[in-house]
């Protein structure tokens, strides 16, 4: 006999070398010795158990989801109840003893009084013609049913059916039945050996999942008629398929279910190289030159820029995924672009800003929190930083190069603001910090302090407009003082913040006032009884979000936090108390007295009364 294991085991034929090797590799056996010498030398050489050991390693690892007779064919003849079962399904120690089975029984010596006389051969044909041969004998009736319901793309009702032959439904039933039963004895039949070797072959060619048109072009007769039936050939053959399910265009061996959340689970750390996650797919039993598209098909994966990636249903997730795979800061406009979906710029740079997961980099950039790094804060505490780093005084030429250098800021922004409110001059060309709030002025409460003030993850503090008649009539309205000294105002003062439907003055004479915000709300399409948060940046300009009333229904605890602007699901109170906690300049680790003491405190009693049940 000089047949190899791979001549016995299809599926060695068509799994990578890279993954049998690590099972099957033995120092007492040449390289690929599964393929490249005799069973009987293999056998002898290590021990028939060692070797049907080695091939169960591999029906296990490589091959769990196909049928035992897909994996080792003769064992069909040997025990036909087992070979129906999968590797998973019986555990190693039961395959062993099969495959161990069969082998001894291939390599018993043959005594030639035993020899049975030879079956006369039949002249190889075509398949085609094989399978035409079963269906040969039938009635116009019986190929009709057939055709039109066992193998049809479409199956015809047994209504129709027996409508057409003037017979009872259970009759077409039980023509239906009989033919079955028809196939499946011929299959059992010697005769059927080549088309049951070819369905074998079939399987190991498909793999565990395959596009569905790769059934009809496996070989070229797939696409051609059945002369009895006049079917293409590929539908009478994918009835022999036990076992594959077809789902979204796709063959899958088993549940397609289970084979999607096994892929998935691959990527739960992350991204990988495409061409690693191919190689990982392949374990599964899924082709190399299909892997990708098998990829681009499971829901929550992605491909992104030559990596697979996790791709869940929230933007955060899928912004952490572009980032992961970028390995370097983005603006909010690359990732929006990156995702490639409907989500709008304003919503991600609110998630970017909100989840603990992301860290503002640079003056328009987002990176990950885990790969470290500084946390920009803008110019003005960027400046403050510099001169703590300093020892409480820096030169300006200094900050200017090094604030330049690593963030995008310009000279003439840096050297406005250590020349404006909140620094002195010590020398010439040396700053610190001021001792006094700008213009001497200090405010009865800080920022941290004031009512409807909350804090970004990007540190900037934004003040909550509840949008009323008057502001969508155009009149301006009050600022606290808290908040108008955090925009580095002192009374007597006045700021113009520019927006692109033209300029907002905030002026402070008797208390600080606003002026009109009507276009910013025209703009949005905002209501009565809507908010917009509002600060102004480095460079000048009035940043605003808008955000609609609370949809109403939503848990007191939703409530309160869409009055901070967070408006994500939160797991639990802990985690809705933490993030209000932060937003008002809480130290992290506060609990809920201190939640609630410091809104009370404040003034949020609109906060405060969701928190307490109140409403």
């Amino acid at each position: 006999m000089n047949l190899s294991l791979s001549d016995i085991a299809p599926p060695l034929r068509w799994t990578s070398p890279g993954q049998v090797a690590p099972i099957a590799n033995d120092t007492r056996l040449p390289e690929a010795w599964w393929q490249a010498i005799p069973l009987e030398r293999a056998c002898s050489a290590i021990g028939t158990s060692e070797v049907a050991g080695r091939l169960a390693d591999l029906a296990l690892a490589c091959w769990g989801h196909l049928a035992l007779g897909d994996v080792l064919p003769l064992l069909r003849f040997a025990d036909p109840a087992a070979s129906v079962s999968t590797p998973e399904g019986l555990g190693r120690e039961a395959v062993h003893k099969l495959f161990i089975g069969v082998l001894e029984r291939l390599l018993e010596p043959v005594s030639e009084d035993t020899v049975a006389p030879a079956r006369p051969s039949r002249p190889d044909r075509p398949l085609p013609e094989l399978i035409d041969e079963v269906f040969s004998s039938l009635d116009d009736r019986q190929r009709a049913i057939a055709r039109d319901r066992l193998y049809a793309s479409q199956r015809v009702t047994l209504d129709e059916l027996a409508q057409r032959f003037s017979v009872t439904r259970e009759r077409i039933r039980q023509i239906e039945r009989d033919l079955r039963d028809h196939v499946e004895a011929w299959l059992s039949s010697p005769d059927a050996a080549p088309l049951v070797a070819h369905v074998s072959w079939l399987r190991g060619r498909l793999g565990s999942a395959v596009p569905a048109d790769d059934l009809a072009a496996a070989v070229p007769w797939h696409r051609g008629d059945l002369a009895t039936l006049n079917i293409p050939a590929w539908r009478f053959v994918r009835t022999l398929l036990t076992g594959y399910e077809q789902v979204d265009g796709w063959l899958v061996a088993g549940g397609a279910d289970e084979l999607r959340e096994k892929t998935r689970q691959l990527f739960t750390d992350g991204p990988r190289p495409l061409a690693e996650a191919i190689t990982l797919v392949s374990q599964l039993g899924i082709r190399e030159d299909v892997a990708e598209r098998w990829l681009i098909s499971v829901p929550q994966l992605r491909v992104l820029e030559e990596h697979v990636v996790p791709w869940p249903r929230s933007v955060n997730d899928k912004a952490e995924a572009v980032l992961a795979v970028a390995g370097n800061a983005l603006t909010p406009e690359e990732i929006q672009e990156r995702i490639g979906e409907d989500y709008s710029l304003v919503g991600i740079r609110n998630q970017l800003t909100a989840d603990d997961r992301f860290l503002r980099l640079d003056r328009n950039k987002y990176g990950l929190t885990r790969w470290g790094g500084e946390q920009y804060l803008g110019i003005r505490e960027m400046i403050v930083r510099e001169i703590e780093r300093a020892g409480g005084e820096a030169s300006v030429n200094t900050i200017v190069a090094n604030l330049t250098g690593r963030y995008d800021v310009s000279e003439s922004s840096v050297r406005a603001y250590a020349g404006g409110p909140g620094f002195e001059r010590t020398q010439r060309g040396w700053i610190r910090v001021a001792g006094t709030e700008p213009a001497d002025y200090q405010p009865r409460r800080d920022v941290s302090a004031t009512r409807r003030c909350f804090r970004s993850r990007d540190g900037r503090w934004w003040h909550r407009v509840d949008v009323n008649a008057e502001h969508l009539r155009g009149s301006g309205s009050p600022l606290p003082t808290g908040f108008a000294a955090y925009l580095g105002m002192a009374p007597g003062g006045q700021l113009t913040a520019s927006t692109p439907s033209g300029d907002v003055v905030i002026s402070w004479h008797n208390q600080p006032t606003m002026g009109s915000i009507r276009p910013v709300l025209v703009t949005a399409n905002a209501s009565e009884g809507d908010h917009v948060f509002l600060t102004v940046s480095d460079g000048g300009e009035l940043l605003t979000r808008y955000l609609p009333a609370a949809m109403p229904g939503i848990p007191a605890l939703n409530r309160a936090l869409h009055l901070i602007g967070y408006t994500a699901p939160v797991a639990s109170e802990t985690e809705g108390l933490r993030l209000i906690g932060a937003r008002i300049g809480l130290p992290e680790g506060a609990g809920r007295d201190d939640v609630l003491g410091r809104l009370r405190e404040r003034g949020d009693r609109d906060i405060l009364a969701y928190l307490e049940g109140g409403v």
